[in-house]
């Protein structure tokens, strides 16, 4: 996108006036979506959109510019920009660039741009159709496909050169159903580092995804209210892994542990969660939605072991919070766009599964809630105290799955809940996201085995947290 000789005058443009380090993120993005509502095609949209970031540090301090100028006199003026708001450092030197392949490829069969739009179109009033006739109480549907195709090159002062292409497809129903003055949603979706080859057989997958969505709806339109009060939950691994995410995961992200802004700060090293649970952050699993061959700054994907049998081991880094602990970058800097700087982020957050039949999990559990769809809520980063919706629930009573309930909501604290985990499934299941931090979002997924958590309160208690540290839950949306 831009010569290796332009590259090397932004570089030492931006740390002209000091700095310890430089990197440039130039981006071409490539977008198409269709999204129905109201039982008719409302939006297809199509866009380019194409910038770079240049980013200069010195010490703890950073200074950050971007500009959708691709031009040499563009690229220099805002690399002036960046470099003015810095003093100090050892300034950039003269940069021989090396090209660096990631140990990663992530492949992709048929990439999106070679699908003509009507189809795509064609399959979205498919998923529409589906989910409205499943049942007369579906009374509103919504589906959204997209697709992009994201092109990058970044570049350092340590000499760095990356070029990287990512593309991801996606398809989302969220189905509405009503009777009386009692309404119920049902959400489903697929989507991945991957080509239209998600919709292969698209027919059958299509329809079963529009499917699962009316059929959650109808389900909790009928289900009683849940009960309220402490009990065992088994949180199945179709739940996907919300709670891991969220109670869990940003905890260990650094910047929050060195802001003292985790429950997890300083405890590196120590017992954190019950024997059975290991934590992983990969950014290298093929097809899933957060995988990704090189972050955003130019670091290979990796994956990252955070809790290994209840021990904490380490967190996930950035270049800037790796530099302050004197460690290497766990490949997990992530930006939005070149809008925007990096900072650690998750990309395929997962509790590894265990040895135990996930059905025996169940029948072994005479009383308790079975949890097959986490819902949103609220979580407080500074001590994991956390609130969440059950968007699909069910009691068990004497090892059976029995009624349906509605309206359940788990609370708890995370580190708390992982050490009362007696049980770990053999199965783990993915769901996906748009994750937000910062004021920026990024796509994850995140998995959990089937899990038997001695007991939690379920019912609708208030959680104390503070204007401060509140984090509202919004993983799954990712329309």
């Amino acid at each position: 996108m831009i010569s290796e000789q332009i590259i090397r005058e932004v570089l030492a443009q931006a740390g002209s006036s000091g700095g310890d380090f430089v990197d440039l993120f130039v981006e071409r993005r490539r977008t198409n979506g269709v999204y129905c509502e109201e039982n008719r095609i409302e939006r297809v949209n199509s866009g380019i959109d194409l910038g770079a970031g240049i980013r200069v540090i010195s010490r703890e301090n950073t200074a950050y510019a971007f500009t959708n100028d691709l031009s040499r006199e563009g690229l220099l003026e805002a690399a002036r920009i960046a470099s003015h708001a810095i003093e100090g450092g050892q300034g950039t030197r003269s940069i021989d660039l090396r090209k660096v392949v990631s140990p990663v490829q992530l492949t992709v069969r048929l990439t999106p741009d070679q699908v003509p739009i009507d189809r795509k179109v064609e399959m979205v009033k498919t998923a529409n159709q589906v989910a409205r006739g499943f049942d007369p109480r579906i009374r509103q549907v919504a589906v959204s496909y997209g697709d992009v195709i994201q092109d990058l090159l970044m570049a350092n002062s340590e000499g760095s050169l990356v070029e990287d292409r990512r593309i991801r497809t996606r398809l989302v129903v969220n189905a509405v159903a009503a009777e009386g003055s009692i309404i119920q949603t049902g959400y489903e979706a697929i989507g991945g580092h991957i080509g239209y080859e998600l919709l292969e057989d698209e027919e059958q997958k299509v329809e079963n995804l529009a499917k699962e969505a009316a059929r959650r709806a109808i389900i909790m339109l009928t289900a009683r209210p849940a009960p309220a009060g402490r009990m065992p939950v088994v949180l199945s691994g179709e739940a996907g892994g919300t709670m891991v995410h969220e109670a869990c995961g940003h905890g260990l992200e650094a910047d929050h542990i060195q802001r003292g802004l985790s429950v997890y700060a300083g405890k590196k090293g120590e017992k954190v969660a019950s024997d059975m649970i290991t934590v992983i952050d990969d950014a290298t699993i093929p097809g899933r939605y957060g995988s990704y061959s090189f972050d955003d700054e130019g670091t290979p994907g990796q994956k990252t072991v955070l809790i290994e049998a209840g021990v904490l081991k380490g967190y996930m880094y950035d270049r800037l919070t790796a530099r302050k602990d004197k460690v290497e970058s766990s490949g997990n800097g992530r930006r939005e766009s070149y809008h925007f700087r990096p900072v650690p982020r998750m990309s395929n957050t997962y509790i590894a599964a265990g040895k135990d039949d996930p059905q025996q999990i169940i029948k072994d559990t005479r009383m308790g809630l079975l949890v097959k769809k986490m819902g949103g809520g609220q979580v407080n980063t500074v001590n994991g105290d956390f609130v969440f919706d059950v968007s699909e629930g069910y009691l068990i009573e004497n090892g059976e799955v029995g009624a349906a309930v509605r309206g359940a909501t788990l609370t708890g604290n995370g580190p708390e809940v992982l050490r009362m985990v007696e049980r770990v499934g053999s199965d783990l299941g993915f769901a996906i996201g748009t994750c937000g931090k910062d004021g920026q979002g990024v796509p994850v997924s995140d998995a959990q085995p089937t899990l038997y958590i001695k007991e939690l309160i379920i019912g609708g208690l208030e959680m104390p947290v503070t204007a401060s540290s509140l984090r509202r839950v919004g993983l799954r949306s990712v329309f």
